[in-house]
């Protein structure tokens, strides 16, 4: 089984490839959604961040208070690694599991779509990587119109790692800075030069 693992910087458009690789067949397996579930009321990642952050991490129906820990953690990146260590770790125990469902009946190709391809976890399962990079102009534009402030898209951006250092993570780098048919083309021509030349065909 060929699994493939696609990553990029907020606003890099990583999900709209993972997306077109979903509308083609493929099982991709999403990080952040599962980053929301091992989160949500009674999720498995929430005593220990509840350990960790406090009373004030966590709400009353035992779901993590999103808005107190944005605020917290998006102003200190020791702060910003302690909580991805515990979001990671329950769900890399999902992957893990489910790839090796994947395995046992034969699936050809599982994609991960993963916001920060730690070493350890998600960069370990992946026979080959596609970065998704973009200016960070448009990425600003992007997190704008998604309704963040100026502000908290900037600092979002200045406190992941660069363009360059998630693009020497890779195989292969996706420049989503142009149009969604441009994005499209340059997908198009990784799969018929990657999957299809595994047998991997959608």
């Amino acid at each position: 089984m060929f699994v493939l693992g696609i990553t990029g910087p907020i606003g890099s458009g990583k999900s709209t490839v993972s997306d077109i690789l979903r509308q083609k067949g493929l099982l991709v397996l999403d990080a952040d959604e599962l980053s929301r579930e091992v989160t949500a009321s009674e999720g498995a990642a929430i005593d220990e961040i509840e350990q960790v952050f406090g009373t004030k991490a966590i709400l009353g129906d035992r779901s993590l208070n999103r808005r107190y820990m944005s605020n917290v953690v998006f102003k200190d990146k020791k702060l910003l690694d302690m909580l991805s260590a515990i979001v990671h770790k329950h769900v890399l125990e999902y992957m893990h599991k489910r790839i090796e469902e994947e395995r046992k009946i034969k699936t050809k190709c599982v994609v991960l779509d993963v916001p920060i391809p730690v070493n350890n976890g998600f960069i370990d399962h992946c026979d080959q990587i596609w970065v998704v990079t973009c200016d960070d102009s448009v990425r600003l534009t992007r997190l704008i119109e998604r309704g963040m402030s100026k502000d908290d898209a900037m600092r979002r951006i200045e406190i992941q790692m660069s363009n360059d250092e998630y693009a020497a993570l890779g195989d292969y780098e996706i420049d989503n800075s142009g149009t969604i048919d441009e994005l499209n083309q340059k997908v198009e021509e990784l799969i018929k030069s990657q999957l299809h030349e595994r047998g991997i065909r959608v």
